[in-house]
């Protein structure tokens, strides 16, 4: 069985076809991969600093601020498969403050060898995740910092509160 020109030339229209056709998929997941990684950086949610906070400097804030504690914060670390790292930094606010706290904004940090903040994190954890923080209650506070790499220098970690109201 002889191949004729024709017959060529159909294999040939029929793999250009199919390699235009995966040159084009090939670009729409490319495409499709750029925009969920672009939403996934927005951070137009809820937000994160506290309104009318009792803040460093105020009379308030000398007297409560040390009523509300932040346990030593731990962090874990994790690769994500788009090549970044991953940290979730842990802890436990206590109110001490003998009133409720109905407002509590925390500060989560990777820090570098100078003490600058390599990546930070204002959260709203009262009333974001709780209503209000009781007189004497604890809450488990957890908040993720991504968008690190290898070569970042994370030397320590620091969570703080920065801002609080109470009741």
């Amino acid at each position: 069985m002889v191949a004729t020109e024709r017959d060529i030339a159909d294999r040939d229209s029929r793999r250009n076809i199919v390699i235009v056709v995966a040159i084009i998929a090939a670009i729409a997941i490319a495409g499709l991969f750029y925009v969920l990684m672009r939403a996934g950086k927005n951070d137009s949610g809820p937000p994160t600093r506290l309104t009318d906070a009792i803040r460093p400097g105020s009379p308030e804030w000398d007297k409560y601020s040390k009523l509300i504690a932040l346990d030593e914060p731990e962090a874990d670390e994790a690769g994500r498969a788009l090549g970044d790292i991953v940290m979730t930094l842990h802890t436990t606010a206590r109110n001490f403050t003998g009133r409720s706290i109905t407002g509590l904004e925390i500060r989560a940090a990777v820090v570098d060898h100078q003490g600058n903040a390599v990546r930070e994190r204002y959260i709203l954890v009262v009333p974001g995740r709780e209503p209000e923080l009781g007189p004497n209650k604890t809450l488990p506070v957890n908040v993720v910092l991504d968008g690190m790499t290898e070569t970042t220098d994370r030397a320590n970690i620091k969570m703080e509160v920065t801002g609080f109201k109470l009741r």
